[in-house]
């Protein structure tokens, strides 16, 4: 498993519910895998569906492959699901866990997305723990609806195992796929950064709580990319529909 270097940012390519053919879905791969290569400050993570996944074995030293889901059972009936054990045989590093469209679109709970990441940890792959808000409002409700999230998905979870979560907050609002999205500011990212850095150390009271990895997810792009990995304390983002463009997605990995 590789060990960032100091400095470089983390992308993770969701590639969602595309490419609709095997054949896009190499392209895709070999575009990115080039622009990953010639990247060397930034580890790249690429998540396609799972029916790609065996398709993609020839990675880079900075390119990875993650999975957009898992289940928390090794083997059994469970029509449909994709155990650890599966995802790990095909080479998969990361595991996308608690996303907000599974959350939503599917129900999700805060209970189905611990047992995920226990299983994940266990089984010792990287979980991307994504948290964020659908909505905001003047009471100012998001910070304890984050909190209970990350509380939640944490719960029974060591610190000793937590050095392979990364988080990821993804305020649905601004997702690019919400109707009406447009990205936070710099200075409310921030504002959140800070606030989910209280509430790990509140969990952990270790210091080393604050050399932990946040991601960025949503309405993410080439414009203002630059501005959000400037917020301290962001380690770079989670990308949907700007991983799917190649032109966008090589001003993001671009050197700066």
């Amino acid at each position: 498993m590789i060990v960032k270097m100091k400095n470089q940012k983390l992308i993770i390519a969701n590639w969602k519910m595309n490419p609709s053919t095997l054949e896009e879905a190499k392209q895709l791969f070999k575009l990115t895998a080039d622009l990953a290569k010639n990247s060397p400050d930034a580890e790249v993570v690429i998540c396609p569906p799972f029916i790609y996944l065996s398709n993609f074995q020839f990675l880079t030293s900075n390119l990875q492959l993650g999975a957009q889901d898992c289940f928390w059972e090794n083997k059994g009936a469970y029509t449909g699901e994709i155990s650890l054990l599966m995802l790990k045989n095909l080479g998969v590093q990361y595991v996308i866990i608690g996303h907000s469209e599974r959350r939503e679109n599917l129900n999700e709970t805060n209970d189905m997305i611990n047992k995920k990441l226990k299983a994940c940890l266990k089984s010792g792959l990287k979980a991307v723990f994504c948290v964020g808000e659908k909505e905001r409002n003047e009471s100012q409700s998001h910070f304890n609806f984050i909190k209970e999230e990350i509380e939640s998905g944490l719960k029974d979870i060591s610190w000793r195992v937590f050095k392979n979560i990364v988080i990821a907050y993804e305020p649905i609002w601004a997702i690019s796929a919400t109707v009406g999205a447009s990205a936070m500011n710099p200075a409310e990212l921030s504002t959140i950064v800070i606030f989910i850095r209280k509430v790990l150390f509140d969990l952990y009271k270790t210091k080393k709580i604050f050399d932990a990895p946040i991601l960025y997810g949503g309405s993410v792009d080439a414009k203002n990319f630059q501005d959000f990995l400037n917020v301290e304390g962001v380690s770079g983002f989670l990308i949907g529909g700007a991983s799917l463009n190649p032109k966008e997605l090589s001003k993001i990995l671009a050197k700066k």
